[in-house]
C-alpha cells in the first residue's frame, strides 16, 4: 500500500498555495456543497453529475516516489469503473475517472485538487499524507467532498469527509512490533530501530512504535530521513553501533531496498519490517532480493493480491487480461478496495435518490463491514477511528503471485486495540 512524507519546510509553501487555491475555487450555492438540482427519476444531484457521467477523481503519484504503486492503484480503479460501467452504472449514469499526476510534488497535488474538485463528486484516490491534510480544511469547510485517500496519517482521522482505509500508520507499525516481539524474539529491555520519512507519515508511524515501545519496555532509535535519502548505510551503521535487535522501516520501496540490502552486505541479520508501501514486488529481481526475501516483512492492511480467495483470484485474473505487460502488487488491492468502496457509497445513494457530495457522504457513513475479499473488514461509521485496527504481516517470496505470502493472519495487538489514535 502506498505512504507518503511531508517535510516541515513544505509546510509555508503548501499553505501559500492553499490561500491562492482557495481564492480561486468556485463558490459554492449551499451549505452541503451542491447546487441540490433533480434529475430524471428524481435523484438529486450536484457537482461532478452531468448530462449522464459520474465524474470522480484520482491524485496519483505515477512519475515520483510511489510511481510503481501509483500506477497499479489507478489501473485498478479504472478497471473497477470499466467493470462497474459495463454493468449498468450507477442509477443510469456512466462513471469516469478523472487521473492527474503530482509526481509526488506538493506544487502539482494542491493544484491538481484544485483544478479537479469543482468538476468530481469526489476523489476515490490521493496519494499522500501531506496533501491530503494541506487540503483537509477546505475539504471540511467549503467543499465538503468525499475524499478516500491512498493515506493513513492520524492527522486525518476525524473528517466526515476524508475517510482511511484500513489501519492507521501509528496502529500499523504497532502491530509490527507485536509481530517482532510474538515471533522475532525482541523483549523487554531491547532496542530496537525506526527509519523514518519526515512528516505525516513517518511521524504518525514513529508514534506508533513509541507508544508500543512504552508499553512493552523497548527503547526505540530514532533515523529520520527524507525521501530523496535513498542509500542507507549511514542509517544502517548508526542502528548496528547502537545495537538494535530489530529495525522498523516508514518510507517507500527504495529505502527499504537499500536498508535491507545494507544490513546484509555488512553481516547485520537483524528482522526488518516495513508498514505497507514499503515493498514493491519489482525489488525481488535486485541485488536486493536475496536479503529482502530473508530478513524482510511488511505489515499490511489487507490481505495481498495472491491471496487464496475467489474475489482476489478474480482480480488477479481480471488485471491480467486488462494490463497483461503489468506486474501485480499490493497497489492492486488498495486501489481496487477504495474504488470499490466509493462505488458501494455511490449505490447506496442511489437507493436514496441523492447524488450530491452529502448524500454519497452520508452512504458511506452507514457502511459498517465492507470487505471486498481481502480478509479484513472496513467500518467507516466513524470519522474519528481508522475503519479497522487489524494488519496482516507478509513476507516477500517471488515464487507467489504478488511476491508476498502471509506469515501472519489479520489481527490487531492488544496495544492496537486499546489505543486511542491521536491522543
Amino acid at each position: 500500500m502506498i505512504r507518503t512524507y511531508g517535510a516541515r519546510a513544505a509546510a509555508g509553501a503548501l499553505a501559500a498555495l492553499l490561500v491562492l487555491a482557495g481564492c480561486s475555487s468556485k463558490a459554492k450555492d449551499s451549505d452541503n456543497g451542491d447546487d441540490g438540482k433533480a434529475a430524471a427519476g428524481g435523484v438529486k444531484t450536484g457537482e461532478g453529475v452531468s448530462g449522464k457521467t459520474i465524474t470522480l477523481g484520482a491524485l496519483t503519484d505515477m512519475t515520483g516516489v510511489y510511481a510503481t504503486l501509483g500506477k497499479s492503484v489507478t489501473q485498478a480503479q479504472q478497471l473497477y469503473v470499466k467493470q462497474l460501467n459495463a454493468a449498468g452504472g450507477v442509477c443510469g449514469y456512466k462513471v469516469r475517472l478523472s487521473v492527474r499526476d503530482h509526481g509526488y510534488d506538493p506544487q502539482k497535488a494542491v493544484s491538481g485538487y484544485t483544478e479537479l474538485e469543482p468538476e468530481v463528486l469526489g476523489f476515490a484516490q490521493f496519494i499522500g499524507s501531506p496533501f491530503v491534510a494541506a487540503v483537509k480544511q477546505r475539504v471540511d469547510g467549503q467543499d465538503k467532498v468525499l475524499v478516500l485517500p491512498q493515506a493513513w496519517s492520524a492527522a486525518l482521522l476525524g473528517s466526515p469527509y476524508i475517510r482511511v482505509i484500513g489501519s492507521t500508520y501509528d496502529i500499523e507499525t504497532m502491530n509490527a512490533v507485536d509481530f517482532l516481539m510474538k515471533e522475532k524474539g525482541i523483549k523487554k529491555g531491547d532496542r530496537i530501530g525506526h527509519v523514518y520519512f519526515e512528516g505525516d507519515y513517518g511521524e504518525s508511524a514513529l508514534a506508533g512504535s513509541r507508544h508500543i515501545a512504552g508499553e512493552a519496555g523497548l527503547t526505540v532509535v530514532e533515523q529520520k530521513i527524507k525521501p530523496t535519502d535513498n542509500d542507507m548505510t549511514a542509517q544502517v551503521a548508526a542502528l548496528k553501533q547502537a545495537g538494535v535487535k530489530a529495525i522498523v522501516i516508514s518510507a517507500g520501496p527504495r529505502q527499504a531496498a537499500s536498508l535491507v540490502g545494507v544490513a546484509a552486505a555488512g553481516g547485520f541479520d537483524v528482522p526488518i519490517i516495513g508498514n505497507n508501501s514499503a515493498f514493491a514486488p519489482q525489488l525481488l529481481a535486485t541485488q536486493a532480493g536475496p536479503a529482502l526475501a530473508k530478513n524482510y516483512y511488511v505489515s499490511s492492511p489487507s490481505l495481498p493480491i495472491g491471496a487464496d480467495t475467489p474475489e482476489a483470484k478474480k482480480l488477479v485474473a481480471d488485471y491480467r487480461a486488462a494490463y497483461p505487460k503489468d506486474s501485480l502488487d499490493n497497489g492492486v488491492v488498495a486501489g481496487w478496495t477504495a474504488a470499490s468502496a466509493f462505488g458501494e457509497a455511490l449505490k447506496k445513494a442511489c437507493a436514496s435518490k441523492d447524488l450530491t457530495r452529502a448524500g454519497v457522504d452520508k452512504a458511506l457513513l452507514s457502511i459498517d463491514s465492507f470487505d471486498v475479499g481481502f480478509g479484513i473488514a472496513q467500518d467507516f461509521t466513524d470519522p474519528a477511528a481508522p475503519s479497522s485496527r487489524q494488519s496482516v504481516i507478509l513476507q516477500p517470496d517471488k515464487s507467489v503471485t504478488g511476491g508476498m505470502k502471509v506469515v501472519r493472519d489479520a489481527g490487531a495487538s492488544e496495544v492496537a486495540q486499546a489505543y486511542t489514535p491521536g491522543a
